[in-house]
């Protein structure tokens, strides 16, 4: 077995974080079931009220609904894209609509959200 020299481990070691990482950027949500959730399962949500990619969902109503957040550096592929938020932020949207988690969902896989207010919906990717 041939040893790696230690000069070389901190670049072996990043070269291995970076490409785990990039796999991970690249998918902000996943479809679950016929729905979208976020990395941890969670049921993520459209708005009514947002329109032409912008969130509408700001203040309390993104305390109770809080949106999928971007990393500044993040990159639209395909249906995915980002958009900014009133304050600066970015925020995940798919086919142009804005993604939402709810505070009432306490696990993977609730939809209490669903149907609320009659505004809010259910992120599906077949609905778009």
């Amino acid at each position: 077995m041939r040893r790696i020299s230690p000069r070389f481990v901190p670049l072996l070691a990043g070269a291995l974080l970076g490409w785990s990482l990039s796999g991970l950027a690249a998918e902000p949500a996943m479809e679950k079931n016929g729905m979208l959730v976020d990395s941890k399962g969670m049921t993520l949500y459209t708005y009514d009220k947002d329109s032409d990619g912008k969130s509408a969902c700001n203040g309390q109503c993104a305390e109770n609904w809080p949106p999928l957040m971007a990393d500044a550096g993040a990159k639209a592929e395909g249906e995915w894209s980002v958009v900014k938020r009133d304050d600066g932020s970015m925020q995940w949207a798919y086919d142009g609509k804005p993604l939402y988690t709810f505070v009432m969902d306490k696990k993977a896989g609730d939809v209490t959200g669903d149907g609320k207010m009659g505004v809010w919906h259910v992120a599906k990717p077949e609905a778009y």
